[in-house]
């Protein structure tokens, strides 16, 4: 069977916590269509909400197939955010296709900045594989990407709320906003914070 395959990432501006990427996969020509969920939407576009509707319909859902991979600060700390998130999405990608028998892929979108391992990579490997600009507002595959990943590291990020109580997790979801921000400043930065990004 033929598939498309959307990438994405969550989580590059964050100063804690990993970056996600999820390769998924969808059949040819398929549609997704939910009267009850409405219109398929990019992650940033929903609520947490309408997110996890989404997420609970997609792993519902057998025709979707999935895979994700994360980098950890210390390696976005050792080779950047950019390499880290080629790094996850080739990991993503070569996991969803060894996880498939029969699998086919007629094209790959990654959203603007991604790219499989590298760019000269892709270019040189994956002559059907497409980095564009917003491709999580284009492409419904993209778009299942996204709000996969994003749930998957929502839920991440509020596991590592229980055990560092004080960072506050599970609101800020490791950004860097200025309460996140002050609490460094008073108890300083934790493993799972990018020392780079500070």
């Amino acid at each position: 069977m033929k598939y498309l395959v959307g990438i994405d990432e969550v989580g590059r501006g964050a100063i804690a916590g990993p970056i996600f990427v999820c390769a998924a996969a969808i059949p040819l020509n398929f549609k997704i269509k939910n009267k009850h969920l409405g219109k398929l939407l990019d992650s940033k576009k929903l609520s947490q909400t309408k997110r996890l509707e989404w997420f609970n319909y997609f792993i519902n859902l057998n025709k979707i197939k999935f895979r994700i991979s994360k980098v950890l600060p210390s390696k976005i700390d050792k080779i950047n955010i950019s390499n880290s998130a080629n790094l996850a999405a080739w990991r993503a990608f070569k996991n969803l296709i060894i996880s498939q028998n029969d699998f086919v892929i007629s094209k790959i979108f990654l959203d603007g900045g991604l790219y499989l391992k590298s760019k000269n990579f892709q270019k040189l490997n994956f002559s059907r594989a497409y980095t564009v600009i917003k491709g999580d507002e284009k492409y419904d595959v993209v778009k299942i990407a996204s709000i996969i990943a994003k749930v998957k590291r929502d839920k991440y990020m509020d596991n590592l709320a229980k055990k560092y109580p004080y960072y506050f997790f599970e609101k800020n979801k490791g950004y860097g906003t200025k309460i996140h921000l002050d609490l460094i400043k008073k108890y300083g930065p934790i493993l799972e914070h990018r020392l780079t990004f500070l």
